[in-house]
């Protein structure tokens, strides 16, 4: 795995690579860990444009267009979910790229959660083609809460920059 401490400074000389990038994020899981990682590096305002956290259903609904049937479906924790914010995140904050979290930071019986997981996505809109969508689950075994927020934040990072630099090649 990457070193992530560099992680945010990869992501700001990644993004502002010609043609330059812009990022937005939506977080359930993370709850702006992921935004805080990313707004770590002096000039994120360069290239992000903002974040938000939504936990509830109707909220992901509501701001990123997530489709409720399904999201009720799953408890809002699924890979499908993460790439409808991702690619929500992309429109509110009208940006390229859109990087979303969702999952369970502990274990929830009543879902039938045993250890916290999560699912990472990464949307990339480009002018008159369809969006290319990234996603994978992160797995927490033996993690508290707290560090499940932080694990994930920190894969979903790792992966947006391992993304970049493929595109960047």
């Amino acid at each position: 795995m990457k070193n992530t401490r560099t992680l945010p400074q990869e992501l700001k000389t990644l993004m502002l690579a010609a043609p330059r990038l812009t990022l937005g994020v939506a977080e359930s899981l993370t709850c702006g860990n992921l935004q805080a990682r990313i707004g770590s590096v002096s000039g994120a305002s360069e290239f992000f444009h903002g974040g938000l956290t939504a936990y509830s259903l109707e909220q992901k609904v509501w701001h990123l267009g997530v489709d409720r049937e399904h999201a009720d479906a799953v408890n809002c924790v699924s890979a499908t979910v993460a790439e409808q914010m991702a690619l929500g995140a992309c429109r509110l904050f009208e940006t390229e790229l859109g990087l979303a979290t969702t999952g369970y930071a502990e274990p929830n019986p009543a879902q039938e959660v045993g250890e916290p997981f999560a699912f990472w996505a990464l949307a990339h809109v480009r002018p008159g083609k369809e969006p290319v969508f990234l996603s994978g689950r992160v797995e927490c075994v033996g993690a508290s809460r707290v560090e499940a927020q932080q694990w994930v934040a920190d894969a979903a990072l790792g992966e947006l920059v391992g993304y970049l630099v493929k595109i960047r090649r």
